[in-house]
């Protein structure tokens, strides 16, 4: 019972591991493409209406299926871009003090599946 309940610690610390690392942390903030900004890969990013200015409240399986846009190091805040720490310690990137995050059940660059997830509290960013 021991090694399987380890297993599945470990299977289950690698997937969220998997899913906090679905795009490369960049030293640079997102870029917005057709309205809405994106990840290097051409992925929506979202905001959080339960985030407070510059505070994620995504964390643990929220943070799983909402992956953040994590800032590399070296990363620095430009214009309306901040940086805010995380509750794990990880920095993430803030548009006008709101953290942004990816959604893992879209599947190519361009796909919104996750705007108005929870009852609308997630919305595509936008400039």
């Amino acid at each position: 019972m021991l090694k399987s309940l380890s297993f599945t610690v470990a299977a289950l610390a690698l997937a969220m591991g998997s899913a906090l690392a679905a795009e490369p942390a960049t030293p640079a903030p997102p870029s917005a493409k057709g309205g809405m900004f994106v990840t290097v890969g051409g992925m929506t990013l979202y905001t959080f209406d339960k985030d407070a200015p510059g505070k994620s409240n995504c964390n643990g399986p929220c943070a799983t299926n909402w992956p953040p846009a994590l800032v590399a190091d070296g990363g620095k805040a430009a214009g309306d871009w901040t940086i805010v720490t995380r509750d794990d310690g990880l920095k993430q990137w803030a548009y006008k003090g709101k953290p942004v995050y990816a959604w893992v059940k879209d599947t190519k660059p361009g796909d919104t599946t996750g705007d108005g997830f929870l009852n609308g509290a997630w919305h595509v960013a936008k400039p």
